[in-house]
């Protein structure tokens, strides 16, 4: 497999023990928690619209639309037709650095910029407005609520077992045609439901990158469809409950965990008896093991999900609200969760591999081109120390816990009408916030010990 698809860095020498750093994040929430009981007492966020700064003018949404189809096809061009050597073919680096972990940084810091880069979207689009002209352009189905975003989940769990379980997930011939069924299955969805409300509900990529790029200080208003400046998560509290949001944050947060601790001594351990036991049944060795990183996948996604499920469940919802429409309503609490994760997993691959990126365009097919003047390029690994990285990691991890707890708790007073009983309802959520964080923690210290 593709040994960069992960993004631990190499063990570091810490100026003080993991535990410790878990106790710090742990009194970092108690405190924050306290703080919120104490001097938040009635609901801020969902007020809050931000000051608008400037339209996206048609011209350049086309632009970045046709930037995001070219550079598409000229990753499956390299794919298909480029070097079968991993690290010399653009295809895997674009799909697992740039595109997957360099488009929800970019959403952090910018806002929701996948929609105009999404190649599919771009596509449609385009070939609504062409049928449009000549009058072919049937009324679209109306989008089932009750699907809501799941299927965006199912697809980021297959991408996920394409990155994580399936050792040709990551070559570049596969990873080409696995680009393209993705494009058709997108062209045919929005065909019959419309293009927006098939990417706003089952592009699991779109969904994520959106739902992240909530939490930006920049983003579009429903309103006037202007950028914003805006505090920062007050986005996501302004998101429209949608059903199956939950499941997609569940998945991102379960597989990047998944991802860390598949580098971990406990879980080769298990991967081992998996293994075995597939192996009993008849499938070979490589197949076996690729079947043990699915149950291993399922399985840290399931515990992520059950996690969720108990913080709901200790939760008792408000006069004539049901436990369902309850969890509906804190969906958005996982939100920072899952970008909390991605950045502390996925920096240290970010800083190191995507400096690679210039390279790999430079000689996108392998073939010894220098389009740019960069195919000799090296990657400098002195640009971050290891040190440097960890306290990254664990800083992003607190932070997005805390965004949580803070929209967890604007939430409740919503809900629940008193500071006190809004208080009283998030205990459970600030147990359940340090769980997420000592687990991410563990992960990482885990990864940086194997």
């Amino acid at each position: 497999m593709l040994l960069f698809a992960h993004g631990i860095v190499g063990r570091a020498d810490l100026p003080i023990p993991e535990t410790l750093f878990a106790a710090a994040a742990a009194a970092v929430l108690v405190v924050s928690f306290v703080a919120l009981a104490l001097g938040w007492s009635q609901p801020r966020l969902q007020a809050k619209t931000g000051r608008p700064l400037f339209a996206v003018p048609r011209a350049l949404e086309v632009v970045l639309g046709a930037l995001g189809v070219f550079l598409f096809f000229l990753v499956v061009y390299a794919g298909l037709f480029g070097t079968d050597t991993q690290s010399q073919n653009l295809a895997p680096s674009a799909v697992y650095v740039g595109f997957w972990v360099g488009v929800p940084f970019l959403a952090l810091l910018f806002g929701d910029v996948f929609r105009h880069l999404s190649p599919w979207r771009a596509l449609g689009r385009a070939t609504g407005w062409v049928a449009g002209r000549f009058g072919a352009l049937p009324e679209p189905l109306e989008y089932p609520a009750r699907l809501g975003r799941y299927p965006a989940a199912f697809w980021l769990f297959a991408f996920a077992i394409c990155e994580l379980a399936w050792a040709r997930g990551t070559q570049p011939g596969s990873l080409a045609v696995l680009m393209l069924v993705y494009l058709v299955v997108m062209l045919v969805g929005m065909s019959l439901y419309g293009v927006e409300p098939w990417v706003r509900n089952a592009d699991g990529f779109g969904v994520l990158f959106a739902l992240i790029g909530s939490l930006s200080p920049l983003g579009r208003e429903d309103g006037d469809g202007k950028v914003h400046l805006r505090v920062p998560g007050t986005g996501t509290a302004r998101l429209k409950p949608v059903i199956g949001t939950a499941a997609l944050a569940i998945v991102s947060v379960g597989s990047t965990a998944f991802d860390g601790a598949k580098e971990g001594a406990l879980f080769n351990d298990l991967a081992q008896d998996l293994q075995g036991f597939f192996r009993d049944l008849g499938f070979g060795i490589g197949p076996a093991l690729e079947l043990g990183f699915v149950v291993g996948l399922a399985g840290a996604v399931a515990i992520v999900g059950l996690i969720y499920f108990l913080g709901m469940r200790g939760m008792v919802p408000p006069e004539g609200m049901s436990r369902r429409r309850l969890s509906l309503a804190f969906a958005h609490t996982l939100i920072p969760i899952a970008a909390g994760y991605l950045v502390a997993h996925y920096f240290s691959l970010l800083a190191y591999n995507g400096q690679d990126l210039w390279r790999l365009l430079s000689d996108p097919l392998g073939d010894g081109a220098d389009l740019f003047g960069a195919a000799d390029r090296d990657i400098d690994y002195g640009v971050v120390s290891a040190t440097g990285i960890w306290y990254v990691q664990v800083g992003a991890l607190v932070v997005g816990h805390v965004a949580a707890l803070v929209l967890a708790h604007d939430r409740a007073l919503e809900l629940y009408g008193s500071a006190r009983a809004a208080t009283r309802s998030q205990v459970v959520m600030l147990v359940l916030m340090v769980a997420f964080t000592c687990l991410g923690l563990f992960l990482l210290s885990a990864a940086l010990n194997a």
